[in-house]
């Protein structure tokens, strides 16, 4: 059962005490992400997650890992498009100290000089890395072309130019504005006791928001149809189409997530039947489901050497016009369901998978189904709501973006294009 305790100033404490086990994943979640930045802001939310490790008054960077390296338990963060995450896996008795050590790296990072400027140098790889990528690269370059007046299409980790303008007061301007408690969760699940978690309202209970605290706004962004297209000298080309699709709060969730299944999600979905299987075009062949709290995506991605890009295109558009006229079958349906529920209760076998599901329902819901409940309304996925989403999104034409070797010479066979 997930239990939820609100302190005082707003922080929520998020919590499934699952008792046979011998661990506790923790995690402090912020509904801070990439696509509420400032375009002169762009990348700065992940800084900001790189920096909190790098030194506190109290520890420097060097301590808080060999604090955790000596536990033997696990220290990681994310940023996506929403949201940021710090979170850790320790041994149950080893609780207390994994939320101090997360807690003054939250509140106590000190954002030294010497620690900012060797840390953008390592985003930097990190960027240059994703760009040294076509397969990451192709997707970056996606969102752009769908999103292109907005920062939901901006990439997560930001540019060289704007990681040259991150300094001490940048980022604290910046955690003001979006690091207060209304916005922060802290999700627990494990073999958790009451004692950690009045330990845990009193390192956050006394939280208090800056005056520049910004509430939570959505841009409802336009979709774009649009291509992109860079010449690289690669063995393969790389192609990424992407439709707009519904949010992560729409009532045919479910049925979107089956009918990605159907789609690419898995061996026995059509586009790996068709493009890898009967075809042979492709090793590397999927689709998967992008959904924000007010938009979304369906994306496709294959890869294939530079001559056979435009019989891969192809093969594509012909698996979507099959699936708009024909719809999908009974057995599909079955099967696609299935995985969803396979899925779900096979993740929920992880306390961290546990933790991570908790925060971002807290976060973006303030509520939580129960699993008999999300199996219900799998279950209650119809043909009819298949076929609505597949009629609402691809009534679109796609964004496209392309990467390979004469690339430039092919587009221009690619239809729809």
């Amino acid at each position: 059962m997930v239990n939820v305790y609100t302190c005082q100033n707003g922080v929520r404490i998020v919590y499934e005490h699952i008792p046979y086990v011998r661990s506790i994943s923790v995690g402090i979640w912020v509904g801070a992400g990439s696509r509420f930045e400032l375009p002169e802001e762009n990348g700065i939310t992940h800084f900001i997650e790189h920096m909190l490790f790098k030194g506190t008054n109290t520890r420097t960077a060097r301590q808080i890992a060999e604090e955790f390296d000596r536990i033997g338990g696990e220290l990681n963060a994310f940023t996506s498009k929403e949201n940021t995450c710090y979170y850790a896996k320790v041994l149950e008795h080893h609780g207390k100290l994994a939320i101090s050590i997360l807690a003054d790296m939250f509140f106590h990072s000190v954002f030294e000089k010497n620690e900012l400027e060797k840390e953008r140098q390592v985003v930097l790889e990190e960027i240059l890395m994703s760009e040294d990528a076509p397969d990451d690269d192709v997707h970056e370059r996606l969102w752009r072309v769908m999103y292109p007046n907005d920062s939901l299409g901006l990439p997560i980790l930001g540019t060289n130019e704007t990681l040259q303008k991150f300094d001490r007061d940048f980022i604290l301007n910046y955690m003001d504005k979006h690091y207060y408690p209304k916005n922060v969760v802290i999700s627990l699940a494990g073999n958790i006791s009451k004692d950690l978690l009045l330990h845990i309202e009193s390192l956050f209970g006394n939280f208090e928001p800056s005056e520049k605290a910004v509430p939570l706004n959505l841009s409802n962004p336009t979709f774009h149809s649009g291509r992109f297209v860079k010449e690289r000298d690669v063995e393969q080309s790389h192609l990424a189409m992407s439709y707009p699709a519904i949010s992560v709060k729409d009532t045919n969730y479910y049925s979107f997530i089956t009918l990605n299944n159907i789609i690419g999600g898995n061996m026995s979905s059509r586009l790996f039947q068709e493009v890898r299987e009967e075809k042979g075009l492709a090793y590397t062949i999927f689709s998967y489901p992008s959904c924000y709290m007010d938009v979304g995506a369906l994306t496709i991605y294959g890869s294939t050497n530079n001559q056979q890009l435009p019989l891969l295109h192809e093969t594509i558009i012909k698996s979507i016009e099959k699936i708009k006229k024909d719809g999908v079958t009974l057995q599909e349906l079955y099967n696609g369901k299935e995985q969803l529920k396979a899925s779900f209760l096979l993740n929920n076998e992880s306390m961290t998978n546990r933790m991570s599901r908790n925060g971002k329902n807290e976060l973006i819901f303030g509520r939580h189904k129960s699993i008999d409940e999300i199996i219900q309304q799998i279950n209650a996925i119809s043909m009819d709501s298949i076929h609505e989403l597949v009629k609402k999104i691809f009534s679109v034409e796609p964004a496209v973006a392309i990467i390979g070797q004469g690339v430039q010479h092919y587009a221009a066979k690619i239809a729809n294009l």
